[in-house]
């Protein structure tokens, strides 16, 4: 049905899924607070290729697409977070190095504050970048998006920070913004601006490849994803 000629009782019924779907994800990522396709991009590594740069993103890389930890992951993206002002020494690197952040992702990997190892991401969860806006969700995969969220984001070049404002919350692709609890868009900081956190939600970028996207939350914990073959966009955010 329609939500606006949902009963009360179905009405009732969404809220229970929302906040089941809401639990779900707080549970899942304790750190994280939160169209047309993209356009097809020939992928060239924007960086200063240091002694030591292309054996630590290959073994990133190869961890990334194939799912599969290995005992030198964490000390190969420790290498490229140690050596950033080598890697990107200038504005223009970092802005290129936004550029080749922008696309859907999925995420495998993540470690918690001062963890020195990487878990395994039990459940679908992406990421996606564009020009204008940083969304991410759950689901149970690219082709079925349970939970969405969607706000513009702010890049800091000299930091290389981006720090998100969630302003839209989809379920199953469709927007439900009016009517998410309000206790619901409290905890997810829904249509909250950066002045209004202590600390505002952000993501500090360590390095980018054809392959891979890795990112330190604003917690200190660290993400891998690995690229989506097609844009989620579609999926997770229905215009019509």
């Amino acid at each position: 049905n329609n939500l606006e000629t949902m009963t009360f009782r179905e009405l009732r019924i969404f809220q229970l899924v929302l906040i089941c779907t809401i639990i779900v994800v707080v549970s899942c990522f304790p750190n994280i607070r939160p169209v047309q396709n993209f356009p097809r991009r020939t992928f060239r590594l924007h960086a200063v290729r240091i002694e030591g740069y292309d054996d630590a993103f290959s073994i990133i890389d190869k961890c990334a697409v194939s799912g599969t930890l290995s005992e030198d992951l964490y000390d190969a993206v420790r290498f490229i977070d140690r050596n950033s002002i080598k890697i990107y020494p200038d504005e223009s690197e970092k802005e290129a190095l936004w550029k080749e952040a922008e696309g859907s992702w999925k995420l495998k990997f993540a470690s918690g504050k001062g963890k020195t190892t990487f878990q395994t991401v039990p459940i679908f969860a992406f990421a996606m970048i564009d020009e204008t806006n940083f969304g991410n969700g759950i689901g149970i995969n690219e082709n079925t998006i349970l939970l969405a969220l969607l706000g513009p984001h702010i890049f800091n070049a000299k930091q290389r920070q981006m720090t998100i404002v969630i302003e839209q919350m989809f379920l199953g692709g469709k927007d439900v913004t009016n009517f998410v609890p309000d206790f619901i868009a409290e905890g997810v900081g829904l249509g909250k601006q950066p002045k209004d956190f202590n600390r505002p939600p952000t993501f500090t970028w360590i390095g980018a490849s054809e392959f891979s996207l890795v990112a330190r939350g604003a917690t200190g914990g660290i993400a891998i994803w690995t690229r989506l073959p097609q844009d989620i966009r579609p999926v997770a955010y229905v215009t019509k």
